[in-house]
């Protein structure tokens, strides 16, 4: 987590009121904006949820205090300007009241977010194991079976490439994607990990 000092964040140009804009950790979207003040930063601090400033209630506000879609804090970090907060979490379920990931609506986030939240998804099934899903089934079959699926469909992905349309070579490689992560899942490597990787290298 980046060492937010409290004390070096200008609370007096908003009044003691900072705002505080919410990303996704893995995926980067935008989740929300919110308000707060030293003690929902403290709070926050505290108890590893997202803790506002509530204007409108006029108190501190947990998000998912009501509805349980709580945002786990993962990193704080101030601006150039020490007068507004950027917060990294982890959101268990939707952000908005509506329902919607992102307050801003689901068709804000980056483009490559998906990747991200797949391999949230993948992760969710290894844990859950729910009856009837495919991920579930890969994930009982044990590493070597995805190894092998991993395998399999690379070498699809290459044929298609070479003696098949660009439709087929799209569909190829969601499928090669889809099960490299399950594979990496089933390893304990987070997808994360692999694209810090490709960063090293690139730098």
């Amino acid at each position: 987590m980046s060492d937010l000092d409290q004390n070096q964040l200008d609370w007096a140009k908003g009044d003691g009121l900072l705002p505080a804009v919410v990303q996704d950790w893995r995926s980067g979207s935008v989740l929300m904006l919110g308000y707060m003040n030293a003690q929902a930063l403290a709070q926050t601090r505290q108890t590893g949820k997202v803790t506002f400033y509530s204007r409108s209630k006029q108190r501190l506000w947990t998000k998912g205090e009501t509805s349980g879609h709580f945002l786990l804090l993962k990193s704080l970090r101030g601006d150039c300007d020490n007068d507004t907060i950027l917060i990294e979490a982890e959101p268990i379920g939707p952000t908005c009241h509506k329902g919607t990931q992102s307050c801003f609506g689901d068709g804000s986030e980056p483009p490559l977010a998906f990747l991200a939240e797949l391999d949230a998804l993948i992760a969710q099934r290894e844990r859950e194991r729910p009856a009837g899903s495919y991920t579930t089934k890969l994930f009982e079959g044990g590493v070597r079976r995805i190894a092998q699926k991993v395998g399999e469909e690379g070498v699809e992905t290459a044929l298609a490439a070479v003696a098949q349309d660009e439709a087929a070579l799209r569909s190829e490689s969601a499928d090669l994607i889809f099960h490299l992560l399950v594979l990496l899942r089933a390893r304990g490597i987070e997808f994360a990990d692999v694209v810090e990787e490709l960063r090293v290298r690139h730098k």
